[in-house]
C-alpha cells in the first residue's frame, strides 16, 4: 500500500525483525512500542501526524481533527491525555488511528466506528500490528487457516467482529484500544436516545463537519451519485472542482449526476464500466483486507484519471442518517417486499442483518455444494450473525438500535474508503464526531430520509432541485408503483441500477477465464460470489511467499481447488 502504519510492543531490537526502518517517512521509538509511519500527507493539518515529546511520543494515522488551533493533532492528543487521560479519545474527530506511549499509558486506539482497521498477532512472540493485513501477517510464523472466517467473507461478503481468515490473526473490534497483552473496549459509541431539534441539528452539525474538512489541501473532488448524500458535500463546498461518477454516459445516475455537478459549477467526468471496473488491478484485492470483499471499490480501476488531491465522498450517510439497517415495516407490492418509514415493532434482528450483508440462501446454498465445506450454509451464517448482533447488545438501548451497531461495527463497504485513503487526502464525512453523536441520541424512527431531507433543505433550500432518477416522488409507494408500470409498459424506459451489471461485464470481459481460470465448476455461481473467492485467493497471495501450500490446504479442506 502507498500508506501504512506498522508498529511492534517493544524496541527497535523487535521492530527490525520484521520491517526495514528505511520503508517509513517516520519511526517513533516510545518506552514500549516501536512504530513506523509511511504516508504522502504526513504532517498536513487535518491529516496523518507524529510527535515525540519529553513524556513520550504519539502517532496519529489517517484523518484528524483536534479543538483549538493546534495544527498538530499527535502533539495535542499527547498533551491532552496527559491532562485528561481516557477522555482525551472524545476530542480526536474523524477516521484514524491513534497510538500513544508514555511510561503511565501505552495503546492503539481506533476510532470510534473501526473505519481504520487495526490487524495485530501475537504469533512471532511479540505483539505485533498495523493497518495492512498482508504484511502483519507475513510475521506469523506457521499461519493456518480460520474456516470460520473464510465462510463468512464467501457466504456474508464480510468477516465479522474481530476475526480473519488466519488463526493467527485479529484486528481490532469497533471502538477499542489495543494494549501489550489485552484489547479493551471504549464507551464512545454507546446509544442513547433523547428528544430534540432532530432536523435542526443535523443541519447545523453537518455544516461544521463539512467546514471542517474544507482545509484539506490542494484540488477538491467529489465521487458524485444522483442520490441524496454526496450532493450535501456539493452544496456546501464551492472548492469543488471536479466530480466523478462511474456508468456511461446516457445512463440515469450519471446523467442526474451531470446535473448536480453543474448546478454547483462543477466539471463532471463520468468513467464508462468497462474492463477496469471489476478488475482494476491487484492492489485492489489488497485493499478487501481479506475480510470484506473489493466490489464496494468502485472507483479503483480510474484512479489514475481522478486528477485531484482531495477526494470527498458520501459514504455512510445512509446508514448513519437515513437508517440502512434499521428495521422497516414492508409490504408486497407488485410481488416485490417494499420497506416503508414506520419502525417494525418486532423485528428479526437475524434476518434483518443478513438482508443487509446481502446474504442469498440459494447462492449459498450453491457455493457450498461447489465448495464443500461441511457446514449448512443457513445455520451457519445464521449463527454467526446472532454471535455477533448479541456481542453488541451492551451498547445499544434497543433491538433497533442493536441493529445499527451491529450494521455499522461490520459495514462491508468500508474498502471504499481505504482505497481512496491510500492515494488520496480522503475526507470521510459520516465518521464526523458531532454526526455520530446525533446518530446515536437521535432515535431510529427520527434517523430517516424526511430528516435528513429536511435537514438538506435548512442547509440548501436548492439542494433538492433534482431529484434521484429512480426516486421521482416523495411517497415509497408511489416511487414503486411508477417502477411496476415502467417495467411493465412498452416504450417507457425502466429505472435503471446505479451500478453497472456484474454479469453482463463477467461475460463481456470473460472474468472467468481471467480470474479463477482452475475453477470451473464455480463458473455458474453469480459474479459476486466469483469475486469474493477471487478476493480471498488473491490476498492470501499478497503475503504468502509459500501460497501453493495454503492453497493445498483448501484443496484439502474443499473442493475449491477441484
Amino acid at each position: 500500500m502507498n500508506t501504512e502504519l506498522f508498529g511492534v510492543f517493544g524496541g527497535t531490537e523487535a521492530f527490525t525483525r520484521f520491517r526495514s526502518m528505511d520503508e517509513f517517512d517516520d519511526v517513533l521509538v516510545g518506552p514500549s512500542i516501536t512504530v513506523g509511519i509511511r504516508d504522502f500527507g504526513l504532517g498536513t493539518p487535518g491529516w496523518t501526524a507524529t510527535y515525540e515529546g519529553e513524556t513520550g511520543c504519539c502517532a496519529i494515522w489517517g484523518e484528524v481533527y483536534v479543538p483549538g488551533q493546534e495544527t498538530n493533532a499527535a502533539r495535542w492528543f499527547l498533551e491532552a491525555y496527559e491532562r485528561d487521560g481516557t477522555e482525551a479519545l472524545a476530542g480526536l474527530n474523524g477516521s484514524y488511528l491513534a497510538v500513544l506511549d508514555t511510561p503511565d499509558e501505552t495503546f492503539v486506539a481506533t476510532d470510534s466506528i473501526r473505519s481504520r482497521e487495526c490487524f495485530y498477532t501475537d504469533a512471532p512472540g511479540v505483539r505485533v500490528f498495523g493497518t495492512d493485513s498482508a504484511t502483519v501477517a507475513k510475521t506469523i510464523p506457521d499461519p493456518s487457516f480460520r474456516r470460520d472466517g473464510i465462510l463468512e467473507f464467501l457466504h456474508l461478503g464480510v468477516t465479522l467482529g474481530e476475526k480473519t481468515s488466519l488463526e493467527q490473526l485479529s484486528r481490532l473490534p469497533i471502538d477499542s484500544q489495543l494494549r501489550a497483552s489485552s484489547v479493551t473496549d471504549l464507551e464512545r459509541f454507546v446509544y442513547d436516545t433523547r428528544e430534540f431539534d432532530y432536523a435542526g441539528t443535523l443541519a447545523n452539525r453537518l455544516e461544521r463537519a463539512i467546514d471542517r474538512r474544507s482545509i484539506l489541501p490542494g484540488r477538491k473532488g467529489l465521487l458524485l451519485s444522483a442520490g441524496y448524500d454526496s450532493r450535501t458535500l456539493l452544496a456546501q463546498l464551492p472548492e469543488i472542482e471536479h466530480c466523478y461518477t462511474v456508468g456511461n454516459s446516457t445512463a440515469q445516475e450519471v446523467v442526474g449526476a451531470k446535473r448536480l455537478a453543474a448546478q454547483y459549477g462543477a466539471d463532471h467526468t463520468a468513467f464508462g464500466p468497462d474492463e477496469r471496473y471489476l478488475y482494476a488491478d491487484g492492489s485492489k484485492v489488497q485493499y478487501s483486507q481479506g475480510v470484506k470483499e473489493s466490489l464496494h471499490i468502485h472507483h479503483a480501476g480510474y484512479t489514475d484519471e481522478i486528477d485531484v488531491d482531495t477526494i470527498y465522498h458520501g459514504l455512510l450517510c445512509d446508514t448513519f442518517f437515513r437508517g440502512h439497517f434499521t428495521a422497516h415495516v414492508d409490504l408486497e407490492v407488485f410481488g416485490k417486499r417494499v420497506p416503508f418509514e414506520r419502525l417494525d415493532p418486532d423485528p428479526d434482528p437475524i434476518d434483518v442483518l443478513l438482508s443487509r450483508f446481502g446474504y442469498n440462501r440459494s447462492t449459498s446454498q450453491e457455493l457450498a455444494e461447489r465448495t464443500a465445506f461441511d457446514v449448512d450454509p443457513e445455520s451457519f451464517a445464521r449463527q454467526a450473525v446472532r454471535t455477533e448482533f448479541e456481542s453488541v447488545l451492551d451498547r445499544s438501548d434497543s433491538i433497533q438500535n442493536a441493529l445499527n451497531c451491529c450494521g455499522i461495527a461490520n459495514q462491508p463497504s468500508m474498502p471504499f474508503h481505504t482505497q481512496l485513503a491510500d492515494n488520496f487526502f480522503a475526507s470521510f464525512l459520516a465518521t464526523d464526531t458531532e454526526l455520530l453523536d446525533w446518530h446515536l441520541h437521535a432515535p431510529p424512527a427520527e434517523r430517516s430520509t424526511d430528516t435528513f431531507l429536511e435537514a438538506c433543505k435548512q442547509i440548501d433550500p436548492e439542494m433538492l432541485r433534482h431529484r434521484p432518477p429512480d426516486r421521482p416522488h416523495n411517497v415509497t409507494l408511489f416511487n414503486e408503483m411508477e417502477r411496476f408500470v415502467r417495467r411493465k409498459t412498452p416504450f417507457f424506459d425502466s429505472f435503471e441500477s446505479p451500478w453497472p451489471d456484474r454479469k453482463q461485464l463477467f461475460t463481456r470481459y470473460n472474468f472467468d477465464q481471467r480470474l479463477l481460470p482452475e475453477f470451473e465448476h464455480v463458473h455458474d455461481l453469480p459474479a459476486r460470489h466469483k469475486l469474493r473467492l477471487n478476493d480471498f485467493l488473491g490476498w492470501v497471495e499478497s503475503w504468502d511467499d509459500t501460497a501453493d501450500q495454503h492453497l493445498r490446504w483448501i484443496e484439502q479442506n474443499s473442493s475449491l481447488a477441484q
